[in-house]
């Protein structure tokens, strides 16, 4: 093989090597917008963490939010309440597990891994039916005094786990943590 040969098939080399380097470069430029339409946008982004004031919410009594778009649930329980939800035995249940944001693992579905603070007064949660994306009706409704969603007969307890009906899951634990006394940060 003579130089000028050798010289030659680095120089086609080269050429192969520079045109698909140009052709990925530009298949990056003409994809890169689509798929960067797809991220949230600056007023999703600002929604994705929310501050709650609940220091108008009595014992007893609940306030749900809009957040992303779904309802949430910030329940203040009764003693009475805590006192069912506490007594439940974890194998009894449909689900037996929590996923809880706030402790990072998956869990035994006890009373105490879903709650906000170590009384158990607080209960948040996503207010959607695990069955069809429904929203339950709380206050006590139900055969077992928590929610009941009322288009396939979901019952949920004082702990916002499934119970009786369709739903596959409990209601789900949000990402929420006390900033102060009386504000609850979601997200």
């Amino acid at each position: 093989m003579s130089h000028a040969e050798d010289h030659e098939g680095t120089r086609r080399d080269f050429l192969y090597y520079a045109t698909a380097g140009a052709g990925a470069v530009a298949t990056g430029a003409a994809v890169w917008p689509l798929v960067n339409q797809m991220n949230p946008s600056a007023d999703v982004k600002a929604l994705s963490s929310i501050r709650v004031d609940v220091s108008g919410v009595e014992v007893g009594t609940q306030l749900t939010v809009k957040w992303l778009g779904k309802p949430v649930f910030f329940r203040r329980r009764s003693e009475a309440e805590i006192a069912d939800g506490r007594s439940v035995d974890v194998g009894q249940l449909i689900d037996k597990t929590a996923q809880n944001p706030n402790k990072d693992e998956v869990v035994p579905a006890t009373d105490e891994n879903r709650t906000l603070d170590e009384a158990g007064e607080w209960l948040v949660m996503i207010g959607v039916c695990t069955h069809l994306g429904c929203v339950p009706i709380g206050d006590g409704a139900g055969e077992f005094g928590g929610w009941f969603c009322p288009c396939h007969g979901s019952h949920y307890d004082t702990a916002g786990r499934i119970r009786k009906g369709p739903a596959p899951q409990n209601l789900h634990i949000p990402v929420a943590a006390f900033v102060d006394d009386t504000t609850i940060k979601l997200g």
